[in-house]
């Protein structure tokens, strides 16, 4: 018998988390190709620490966004879905219940 966490099942859990690890590294793999054209056309000082900025602020978002815990996950799903970074395929093995408010809430 499977047992639950706060109403995922370990099997669920383990999609969810190896999901929401794709999503981060798919996330990075993008900021990494921004970082690579903004710092091809570093030039001067000033653009450094605009550099620096656009980092700081960047990993507030990112680290902010990327909250693996059960209790939100379904909304931080929804919005992978919303933003490209997942697809409903990659989550199937979820409930159905789960599925159908991860797909109804990126619909928003």
């Amino acid at each position: 018998m499977e047992t639950e966490v706060a109403g995922w099942t370990t099997a669920e859990q383990g999609l969810a988390q190896a999901v929401f690890d794709r999503a981060m590294a798919r996330e990075v793999e993008s900021l990494i190709g921004d970082l690579r054209g903004k710092v091809a056309t570093l030039s001067r000082s000033d653009e450094v620490w605009q550099l620096h900025d656009f980092l700081s602020i960047r990993r507030h978002e990112i680290e902010g966004r990327f909250d693996f815990r059960l209790s939100g996950l379904l909304f931080v799903f929804a919005s992978f879905v919303k933003d490209g970074l997942v697809s409903i395929e990659e989550l199937e093995g979820l409930s159905p219940d789960k599925l159908a408010k991860i797909t109804a809430m990126a619909r928003m």
